[in-house]
């Protein structure tokens, strides 16, 4: 018997249909039983309980060989990522403990490494400065599983149908500042949802003795921020490549996105556009089982997702980019491309944008589809048919 925490969860369900599908019986922790399908079906059963209440978890583990903790809190709330990161964490440790539970799985982020630039450390490497109440607090929790000898799995960028951060704050950003980021060079890990299910899933059954500790888990190939974007325009997410938009330098993709208004903050975009990528060699030999194609590869099967989601927040709640998310169907009158730059501009972006153009600032060119050259500079926009 495995238990699941976080079995309804975006990387949780795509884990619980994966031992199913394996014929491996499996028990969720869930608020409210009845809310997981996958509980309903054959090998799969769940018990009411809530991490932000330690004594519900009693007995949750009583007769299980695995516990797959993959349950957190990602908000700002500072109560709740103490509630459901620490103490919960603390709490399912402790019952497992007390069940005998042989193998403990958790999963954190990347993301307790704070700011980079990261290029390609290993687990040890590199010493975790988180800085947001949520990944301080998974880090944190991570002492408990690691006292527990359970191992911890860092995952970075997680994309794939049910995605609600990675890609659409992509989408925001692009709709802020429609071209080429720093030239397309930054590199991210990323791992598809599909792809992270069969490693933990792997890591679940394999026979071998898992360490504990820390494991990277992502895909092993860092992705180029230049070649994801292309990806997504050709699938239709975003309305044009890259490159049609011109290229901006960091510092004016910065301001680009002060100068317009949306949900992703300049630390976030750091994390999406920058050189964040590590080493994650070793988890995949421990599990025994083939990385995958890798995300770019996966990106086509979510697209629908991704087109119909747009850039809109990762909780769905009502902000400045509703209504506002760009998608294929979008581009059917003016290029979105220069729709994008009208707005930059409507913005008074210009007043503090500084862009590329044989090395001057405050003036951006670039190729829009179906129009031959567009120019923004001293406070103007100009069309050239």
């Amino acid at each position: 018997m495995i238990v699941i925490s976080g079995g309804t969860g975006f990387v949780g369900s795509a884990v619980v249909r994966r031992l199913l599908d394996a014929g491996v019986p499996v028990r969720l922790l869930s608020r409210e039983p009845g809310e997981s399908g996958e509980a309903g079906a054959p090998g799969g059963s769940a018990v009411r309980g809530d991490l932000g209440d330690p004594a519900s978890l009693r007995g949750l583990c009583d007769g299980a060989s695995v516990l797959l903790s993959l349950a957190s809190y990602v908000g700002s709330d500072e109560g709740r990522c103490a509630d459901v990161n620490v103490r919960g964490t603390a709490a399912l440790m402790a019952e497992a403990r007390r069940a005998g539970v042989a193998r403990v799985v958790h999963l954190s982020t990347c993301a307790v490494y704070g700011p980079g630039p990261h290029r390609g450390p290993a687990v040890g490497e590199l010493c975790p400065a988180p800085v947001s109440a949520a990944s301080r607090s998974r880090l944190v929790g991570e002492a408990s599983v690691l006292a527990a000898g359970g191992t911890v799995l860092r995952a970075p960028l997680v994309t794939g149908c049910g995605d609600r951060w990675a890609v659409p704050a992509l989408v925001d950003a692009f709709r802020r500042v429609p071209a080429g980021w720093g030239g397309g060079r930054g590199r991210a890990s990323f791992i598809d949802v599909m792809d992270l299910a069969r490693l933990v899933a792997a890591l679940a059954l394999t026979p071998t003795a898992l360490p504990g500790g820390v494991l990277h888990a992502g895909d092993p190939e860092p992705v180029r921020n230049g070649e994801l974007m292309g990806a997504l325009a050709r699938y239709g997410v975003l309305p044009h490549a890259p490159a049609a938009g011109g290229s901006l330098d960091w510092e004016a993709c910065l301001a680009g996105l002060r100068a317009r208004p949306g949900w992703v903050s300049e630390r976030q975009f750091t994390l999406l556009a920058g050189d964040m990528w590590y080493r994650s060699d070793a988890v995949w030999e421990l599990g025994g089982i083939s990385p995958g194609p890798g995300p770019l590869a996966r990106l086509e099967a979510a697209a629908q997702w991704y087109r119909a989601r747009g850039g809109v927040r990762p909780d769905g709640g009502a902000d400045v980019t509703a209504g506002m998310a760009v998608s294929a169907a979008s581009a059917s009158s003016e290029p979105l491309a220069l729709a994008g730059l009208r707005g930059l501009v409507g913005l008074g972006a210009l007043a503090g944008l500084p862009g590329q153009r044989g090395g001057r600032r405050g003036a951006v060119r670039g190729a829009v589809p179906g129009v031959q050259q567009v120019e923004i500079g001293a406070g103007r926009l100009v069309q050239r048919a």
